[in-house]
């Protein structure tokens, strides 16, 4: 990459750069106003030809290129990166209202054949597809830990249910303001089912007011003393070895590791749906969540669960919902959803009681031994 790769300042060689890229692609900051001012520049300086791509992890395309020439219109298109894009290779391709469609289709077959890019056509909503249904379920892990405390979340929400990172660990990887940023836009713009777990807990708003945002200031949910990680209390904004932390009986998280461990997935589910004790109900509660809110999010998001699938097991390295219906059956996750108190996708309903689709995930070069991480 080096090897390919040179640097400039926008002062000395913006204009050089802009008139000789046949892609220009904008990766700044998720602020309108800053990605408008780049825009006013490389619309003057771009060649009519050359395609226009943002990496915005979820403002709006079309309002991005709104007001702009017929030209920059037609050849500007959304080019969503996951963190860290050389290791996270799911990427959302999102087409503006006036975006030629040879522009797109070249797009995604020079990401996939030249970028290595597992591509993802999504529409152009709020957050899109990955982050709308992600940044609910880590969302919804921030509120709760004001409630048990950032480190038994990080426990009932961990690996076993689906995820290579525990949700608290993701968002201060990611950072608390692009946190925010995400989820504010989603709360102000959508009013569907799920409204108040995209709003930002106001003890995050306050610790980031004085400074907290994560990994890129060395403190978040959790932060290190030398050896030792601290955990945030969320209520007084302190911190606390881990090791001091009680936790509850956490032994049926264990059992179902191992179960994992032996690659016993069906198994190691059904010991999550049968297991009792508050815990196992709050990562049911969780896990019941995401797969509602992703099946709800088809025609909206995506044309098919298929893309909303693809996204979270390439963008997020999360269980795609799909998977995780198809390990524990439609019947048994249609009752965890009622368990839970929330709506039942229709598909599931049908699913369970016609025995059609026999499996909503097709994807025969995907192993989904993978998303069942043992921990």
């Amino acid at each position: 990459v080096a090897a390919r790769s040179s640097v400039g300042s926008y002062d000395a060689d913006l204009e050089a750069a802009v008139a000789d890229a046949d892609l220009v692609f904008e990766a700044l900051t998720e602020d309108f106003g800053v990605k408008k001012d780049m825009f006013d520049k490389v619309e003057k300086l771009r060649r009519d030809d050359s395609i226009v791509a943002t990496v915005t992890s979820g403002l709006s395309i079309n309002q991005l290129c709104e007001g702009r020439g017929d030209s920059f219109r037609k050849n500007f298109l959304g080019l969503h990166f996951f963190n860290p894009p050389n290791v996270i290779v799911g990427t959302e391709l999102i087409a503006g209202n006036d975006t030629d469609p040879e522009v797109v289709d070249f797009i995604d077959v020079f990401s996939r054949v030249r970028l290595g890019r597992e591509m993802i056509r999504t529409a152009d909503t709020p957050a899109f597809a990955g982050n709308r249904v992600g940044f609910k379920v880590l969302n919804e892990a921030a509120q709760l830990a004001e409630r048990i405390g950032p480190a038994l979340v990080d426990r009932v929400v961990g690996p076993y249910t689906g995820r290579a990172m525990t949700p608290l660990a993701t968002i201060d990887l990611v950072g608390w303001d692009i946190h925010r940023a995400i989820v504010d836009n989603v709360y102000e713009l959508t009013n569907d089912e799920a409204h108040e777990t995209l709003k930002l807990p106001d003890y995050m708003a306050g610790l980031m007011a004085k400074g907290v945002l994560g990994n890129k200031t060395k403190a978040g949910f959790f932060k290190r003393d030398g050896k030792k990680r601290l955990v945030l209390d969320p209520k007084s904004g302190d911190y606390r070895p881990e090791e001091d932390i009680a936790l509850p009986d956490l032994s049926y998280v264990d059992a179902i590791s191992d179960l994992y461990s032996q690659g016993r997935y069906e198994e190691g589910m059904q010991l999550l749906l049968s297991s009792e004790g508050d815990e196992a109900a709050l990562a049911r509660k969780v896990i019941a969540g995401y797969i509602s809110y992703a099946f709800h999010r088809v025609g909206e998001v995506t044309d098919t669960i298929n893309g909303i699938d693809r996204i979270m097991g390439a963008g997020f390295n999360w269980a795609p919902p799909s998977v995780l219906v198809d390990t524990m059956g439609p019947g048994a996750a249609a009752r965890m959803i009622e368990e839970a108190g929330l709506s039942v996708p229709a598909a599931l309903t049908e699913a369970a009681q016609t025995g059609k689709p026999a499996r909503f995930f097709h994807h025969p070069h995907t192993n989904t031994g993978k998303f069942f991480v043992a921990g």
